[in-house]
């Protein structure tokens, strides 16, 4: 059977879903984490340790594995994995993205830059140091390597540009942050686009990119932070649209010199163009790939493992509607519950409720906050209804956290949730 080389760090959600696609499609599979697994010893071929943060050291040490253990394919799941897996590739002669391409695609500055020099639209833009000002309003502040939105704040005038930049400097220097915040410490402004924000999930075959879906983002992105809440598919775009954001994705891969593998790109539409935020060489993140569908009940990580083997793909066409709400905290603290679970899941069009945080775990908003507290995913036969479901679903959630109540839709006030 074909051996599948899958990077996952500890921190990954996606571990059990590519697993999952990798069983389906009768692939024997080693896992590669930054941390080594008890059960390493015990189990030589199937759980590795591998320094992800160091891309080319962990291509040396999966080339001496493929001697013992030979491989057919690598894939890297998230942002901390895929520059790794590039390099893994290209030491190993599978096809891949080059690995400075990928390096491009991660920094929000170079991608930036990048862009800039491919004439693709986008913000006025420049990095800030230590006591740089910017004059030009509302604006978007922004770490370079961060992911998931974090540390990224908008604003309206220069006192709120300066708390906005020192809050941002603070969360840099935490020490959990490590080596994801070594190259730089700078912060990215750039100017506010207004627009709807949209999704693309694709595959690169060669450079080609072939659309899997658009995501739409019904509620308004505007700050001061922008935390993901729903996501909608297929997108309630015109034709026009779609051409548009198509090929401005398309362009984005071009000018960064990705070729190969799954990408997820995130734009706004602002004055008739697409304008790229960021396009990453990776599939949507957190449980939200649950929602997809394609043929007959292919996963996206199916089609994911399927296409880095160089397999036949099925059919890329979905069926019906779909959507997934992510659980941002409402506030920091220790979480006691996440009540009207139950309420939540027999909402009609409800098919799962995920909760990834757990009683007693210290929880944190963005901009701050890393992690989501779980997802919601939805299925009917119009994209009405699913909004609607999963805009009742979350609003049958009532969160505890340190003692104090709230709601989904905003906060209550501790007697409010005492008779919730």
């Amino acid at each position: 059977m074909p051996r599948l080389l899958l990077l996952v760090p500890t921190t990954s959600y996606r571990t059990e879903e590519f697993t999952q696609a990798a069983r389906e499609l009768a692939l024997e599979v080693t896992l590669a984490s930054e941390e080594a697994s008890s059960l390493g010893a015990a189990r030589p071929h199937d759980l590795i340790r591998l320094p992800l943060d160091r891309p080319e050291l962990a291509a040396d040490e999966a080339e001496e594995f493929a001697r013992s253990c030979p491989l057919d394919a690598v894939l890297g799941v998230d942002d901390a994995s895929v520059e790794a897996a590039a390099a893994i590739a290209r030491r190993l002669g599978f096809p891949h993205n080059p690995p400075e391409a990928v390096r491009r695609s991660r920094n929000k500055h170079s991608f930036r830059l990048t862009m800039a020099e491919a004439g693709l639209p986008g913000p006025r833009f420049q990095l800030v140091h230590t006591g740089a000002a910017w004059n030009e309003f509302p604006c978007v502040l922004k770490p370079l390597s961060l992911s998931g939105s974090r540390g990224v704040i908008r604003a309206d005038n220069p006192e709120e540009f300066a708390a906005a930049r020192t809050r941002i400097e603070t969360l840099l220097r935490r020490s959990e942050l490590g080596s994801e915040t070594a190259a730089s410490a700078d912060i990215l402004v750039e100017s506010f686009l207004p627009g709807r924000e949209i999704a693309l999930e694709g595959l690169l075959t060669h450079g080609e990119l072939r659309i899997l879906c658009f995501w739409e983002k019904p509620d308004p992105l505007d700050g001061p932070y922008f935390p993901e809440t729903i996501y909608l598919t297929p997108a309630r775009l015109t034709p026009e649209e779609r051409d548009t954001a198509g090929s401005a994705a398309q362009a984005a891969t071009r000018a960064l010199g990705l070729a190969e593998g799954p990408i997820h790109a995130e734009m706004r539409l602002h004055e008739g163009r697409a304008v790229l935020l960021e396009l990453n060489p990776r599939s949507i993140g957190g449980r939200c790939a649950r929602a997809l569908r394609f043929g007959a009940g292919i996963s996206l990580e199916n089609l994911i493992l399927r296409h880095a083997l160089g397999m036949a793909l099925p059919p890329f066409q979905m069926g019906g509607a779909a959507g997934v709400v992510m659980l941002n905290p409402p506030s920091g603290g220790r979480l006691v519950e996440i009540a009207g679970q139950e309420a939540a899941k027999s909402v009609p069009g409800i098919e799962e409720l995920i909760l990834t945080a757990h009683r007693g775990q210290v929880v944190e908003p963005l901009p701050e906050g890393a992690a989501y507290a779980g997802f919601i995913i939805a299925r009917g036969e119009t994209v009405e209804a699913v909004e609607r479901s999963l805009r009742t679903a979350l609003g049958e959630l009532q969160w505890i956290i340190d003692g104090a109540g709230y709601s989904s839709g905003g906060m209550l006030s501790t007697s409010d949730q005492s008779s919730a």
